[in-house]
C-alpha cells in the first residue's frame, strides 16, 4: 500500500462525520468512572457553540465543558437531539446548503468546529459568525501534511496542497468519491480558517482518534481481538504508532478553548512513542487472555496481501515514506497541556463498550484481517522461519 492509498484509507473515517453519526456511537453510558470522576471549575464560564456536537469527539467534549460550567450550543442537523445532555441548546441547520440562519445575530466566546472537511463550510460559518465569536477552534489532522517521511515532523511542516479546480467547489459527493482528496481539502479548510477568523484562530491536528465509541474499529480490533485470545498476527515488533483517545483530545480542545491558545498544535498521543511490542502486552495486561504474539516482517505481510492499517489497523511500516506518519511531535501541545490517560485505560474501555453493543454489531468488525486469513498468513510465516 502506497502512502496515497494510506491517506485514503484514514480519510474514510473523517469523510464519515460528514455523512451524519451512526447510532450509538459515542453513547459511554456503561462507563461510570468517567461520568463520577471529579471535574474542577473553570474559573470563568465560557458561551462554547460547537459545530456538529454529536459525532465521536462531540459528545465528550458536551459533558466535560458542562462539567466545567459552562454554557453549551449546538448547531446540527438535529438528527440526534435525544443524545443531548439536558441544558445544552440545540440550533438546527444544514451547512450542505448554507443554511446557517440559526446562527445569524448571536454571539458566543468560542466556536468549535468539529465535523468540517469542506472548505466552503468554513467560509460560511466565517461570514455569520464573523465579529460574533471571539475564538474559533478548528479540528484538522495529521493527514493535512504533504510529507511523512521525516520523524519528528512538527507544526512547521509543509501541507498538503490542493490541485484541483477549485477547493470551494468541493462537495460531500467529491470528497466521497475522492478520498484523496481529505488530507489537501483539511490543509484548504485551514488556510480559510485563519482567513475568515484572522488573529483568533486555533487549529489542531489529531493523529488517530480512538476510545470507546469509536465506531471505525481501526483501535478496537486489538482488544477485540487480544481478548479472543490465541496466536495473534502482528506488524514488526519495532514499528511505531501513534493515537489519542477521544476524551484525551475533547477535554484538552475545551482546555485551550478556555486559555485562549491561539496557534497551530499536533494532538499526537502517547507522551512517549509507543511501539507494537508494548502496545499489544500492554492491552492483553488489562484482561484474562491466552493471546501470544507472533511479530512478523513488513516485507512478508506485503507479499501475503495483508494491508497496512486496513488489516492491520493502526499500523504503517516505520521505514520509507511513512517513516514519519507514527512520530509526529506532540511537545508544542504537550507545553500547552495536552496529557494522555494510560493505554491501559483507553485498552480497558474501548473493550468494554464494544462488548456493550448489540449482537450485530459485535459480529463482525469493521476493521481488521478475517480470522482466515490470519491463519493463512500465520501458517505461511512459521513455514517461512521453519
Amino acid at each position: 500500500m502506497t502512502r496515497r492509498e494510506l491517506l485514503k484509507l484514514g480519510a474514510m473515517a473523517g469523510v464519515s462525520t460528514l455523512v451524519g453519526r451512526v447510532a450509538d456511537a459515542a453513547d459511554p453510558a456503561s462507563f461510570i468512572a468517567e461520568k463520577t470522576r471529579s471535574i474542577a471549575r473553570a474559573e470563568r464560564p465560557l458561551r462554547i457553540l460547537i459545530l456538529g456536537g454529536t459525532g465521536f469527539t462531540g459528545p465528550h467534549q458536551v459533558r466535560y465543558a458542562l462539567a466545567r460550567g459552562h454554557t453549551v450550543t449546538l448547531f446540527n442537523r438535529g438528527r440526534h437531539t435525544k443524545d443531548i445532555p439536558p441544558g445544552v441548546e440545540e440550533l438546527i441547520g444544514d451547512r450542505d446548503t448554507g443554511d446557517l440562519k440559526a446562527l445569524a445575530g448571536r454571539e458566543w466566546d468560542a466556536c468549535i468546529d468539529n465535523p468540517t472537511s469542506l472548505p466552503f463550510w468554513v467560509r460560511d460559518a466565517g461570514k455569520v459568525l464573523a465579529g460574533k465569536v471571539r475564538h474559533y477552534v478548528f479540528i484538522s489532522t495529521v493527514s493535512a501534511y504533504a510529507d511523512t517521511s521525516r520523524p519528528g515532523m512538527d507544526e512547521t511542516a509543509p501541507l498538503a496542497k490542493y490541485t484541483g479546480t477549485d477547493a470551494m467547489a468541493e462537495t460531500r459527493a467529491t470528497m466521497q468519491a475522492n478520498l484523496g482528496l481529505y488530507g489537501p481539502l483539511k490543509a484548504a479548510c485551514e488556510a480559510e480558517a485563519e482567513k475568515q477568523f484572522p488573529g483568533i484562530t486555533t487549529i489542531i491536528r489529531p493523529t488517530l482518534i480512538v476510545g470507546p465509541g469509536d465506531e471505525t474499529d481501526r483501535f478496537t480490533y486489538w482488544p477485540v481481538r487480544v481478548a479472543r485470545g490465541g496466536e495473534v498476527l502482528a506488524p514488526p515488533a519495532a514499528d511505531p504508532l501513534q493515537i489519542i483517545d477521544a476524551r484525551d483530545l475533547a477535554e484538552w480542545t475545551i482546555r485551550m478553548t478556555e486559555q485562549r491558545a491561539i496557534g497551530i498544535f499536533n494532538a499526537a498521543g502517547p507522551a512517549h512513542e509507543l511501539h507494537f511490542d508494548a502496545m499489544l502486552p500492554g492491552v492483553k495486561a488489562t484482561m484474562t487472555s491466552d493471546a501470544t504474539f507472533t511479530f512478523t516482517e513488513a516485507k512478508f505481510l506485503e507479499q501475503q496481501g495483508v494491508a497496512m492499517w486496513s488489516d492491520l489497523p493502526a499500523w504503517v511500516p516505520g521505514v520509507g515514506e511513512m517513516a514519519g506518519f507514527a512520530r509526529v511531535s506532540h511537545a508544542r501541545a504537550r507545553q500547552a497541556g495536552l496529557t494522555f490517560r494510560s493505554l491501559a485505560a483507553t485498552a480497558a474501555d474501548t473493550l468494554g463498550w464494544f462488548n456493550a453493543q448489540p449482537g450485530a454489531r459485535r459480529a463482525k468488525l469493521r476493521a481488521g484481517i478475517s480470522p482466515e486469513r490470519e491463519t493463512a498468513a500465520l501458517k505461511a510465516w512459521h513455514a517461512r522461519v521453519g
